[in-house]
């Protein structure tokens, strides 16, 4: 009952949004003339029409992909810093998985030291 209760109140959002948008598309459905020619207002070399909601959604969508590209160029720094923990951590790992089968192979005769993997030895 309480994941039914907490999954209507964030899908609800969701929901309120998408019917902002349909009722933006639909009040803003009028052609629009979109010209990258600033110097002849009145005879661009290129133009295009087409509805304003598309150029309204195509500006939204640039500002999303612009907005994660800025966010994840932030993380970099993270991101880094992880992959050379990872790295680290794995050369522990292989030096400690080597070390122990060292020890074993020394001590042959001693059946108190831990296997090489054994995960129960710490």
């Amino acid at each position: 009952m309480l994941k039914r209760i907490v999954k209507t109140i964030l899908l609800l959002p969701v929901a309120l949004f998408a019917v902002l948008v349909i009722l933006l598309a639909v009040a803003n459905r009028h052609e629009t003339m979109l010209s990258l020619d600033p110097l002849s207002p009145g005879q661009p070399a290129f133009s295009i029409t087409v509805p304003l909601f598309w150029l309204l959604f195509g500006a939204l969508g640039i500002g999303i992909v612009l907005g994660g590209l800025g966010a994840w160029a932030r993380q970099a720094k993270w991101r880094r810093q992880a992959r050379h923990k990872r790295r680290e951590a794995d050369s522990l790992r292989h030096e400690t998985e080597r070390l122990k089968e060292e020890v074993q192979a020394a001590n042959p005769d001693r059946p108190g030291l831990p296997a090489p993997g054994d995960k129960r030895a710490a």
